[in-house]
């Protein structure tokens, strides 16, 4: 009997469909591959670029750690447990504890958020983006927590608006709320859950729910969400459900612990501007723990999340969870 082909070349026991796949055998990660990996991230750490990095790459039970520079110009030693600021990061947290709220049968991924989050129910969308907050149309539908978690609900940043000669109106009036959802986190300026989520209620959409991917936001909007739906702070819902359940330490919207806090920094055409101290914002618990940026955290607990979902979710996540 000829041979059936596999994908590659002749099928072998392992690509009958009635049979288990057995796993590919795993190659160590190589001497030369390291000391690459090593000069790469020291070629990126000086006091005119990044003061300091720690780098983790791990195959199998392998696990390699890069602790270079400094926590700040001219100060401690980087150790693998300093702590960072690990901004849009915080996304794919947030997601993976929405999905896990959603097994809990507590969300439903296609359902609207109207039943939590009434502030943005009966939305309004501008006919232009940098048109007047009042020229408006009806949004065409609801929105819905699928729409959150892939930034289509209708509100975000978009790249013209930050190219624009002036503000856009409803950019500016972000600002005047102190959203600090349009640009760099800044939890100083954000006011509390409920609040803030009143204050984005009050402002059109840009665009059409499930017409356009527009980014942040969505995120912002999934904390208030999993808070009112675990009836618990975000903060105690992240820890619940993640941060206990994979022995994550570190991960929190602030950080007591700032000898181990990075200093934040900007870069400017003069050179690196301090942009958050370890005593700074991140030091005191915030009003509004931003779920789309908020986050501080260490390389090892970013590597128990990123197992986890190499796992397939481990004991975290629901199979069924993300269908």
């Amino acid at each position: 009997m000829a041979g059936v082909r596999g994908r590659y070349g002749p099928a072998t026991s392992d690509d009958r469909p009635d049979r288990p796949r057995r796993p590919r055998p795993r190659e160590a990660l190589s001497t030369e591959g390291l000391d690459r990996l090593h000069a790469v991230a020291a070629g990126h750490v000086g006091d005119e670029c990044v003061p300091g990095l720690v780098a983790l790459v791990a195959r199998g039970d392998q696990v390699h750690v890069e602790a270079l520079g400094r926590l700040a110009v001219g100060g401690h030693a980087v150790a693998r447990d300093s702590i960072f600021r690990i901004a849009s990061t915080t996304k794919p947290i947030t997601a993976a504890v929405t999905l896990a709220l959603v097994g809990e049968g507590l969300l439903e991924l296609d359902e609207p958020v109207d039943r939590l989050v009434p502030e943005l129910s009966a939305r309004r969308v501008l006919r232009q983006t940098d048109g007047p907050l009042d020229d408006v149309v009806p949004a065409a539908r609801a929105i819905t927590v699928r729409d959150l978690l892939i930034f289509t609900f209708g509100f975000g940043m978009a790249m013209e608006m930050f190219a624009a000669p002036e503000p856009w109106p409803v950019v500016a009036a972000t600002e005047e709320l102190g959203l600090a959802t349009i640009g760099p986190p800044d939890p100083d300026r954000q006011p509390d859950p409920d609040t803030w989520i009143s204050g984005l209620g009050s402002l059109p959409l840009l665009a059409q729910p499930g017409e356009r991917w527009l980014y942040n936001t969505g995120a912002s909007v999934l904390g208030v969400l999993l808070a009112r739906a675990a009836r618990q702070p975000l903060a105690d819902v992240m820890r619940s459900r993640l941060f206990d359940p994979l022995s994550m330490r570190d991960p929190a919207f602030f950080t007591t612990a700032t000898d181990r806090l990075a200093t934040g920094y900007r870069p400017t055409p003069d050179g690196l501007v301090v942009s958050d101290p370890p005593n700074g914002a991140w030091s005191r618990p915030p009003a509004f723990g931003d779920a789309a940026s908020g986050l501080v955290s260490t390389v090892d607990d970013l590597h128990a999340f990123a197992r986890m979902l190499l796992d397939g979710g481990g004991t975290v996540l629901s199979p069924v969870a993300g269908r």
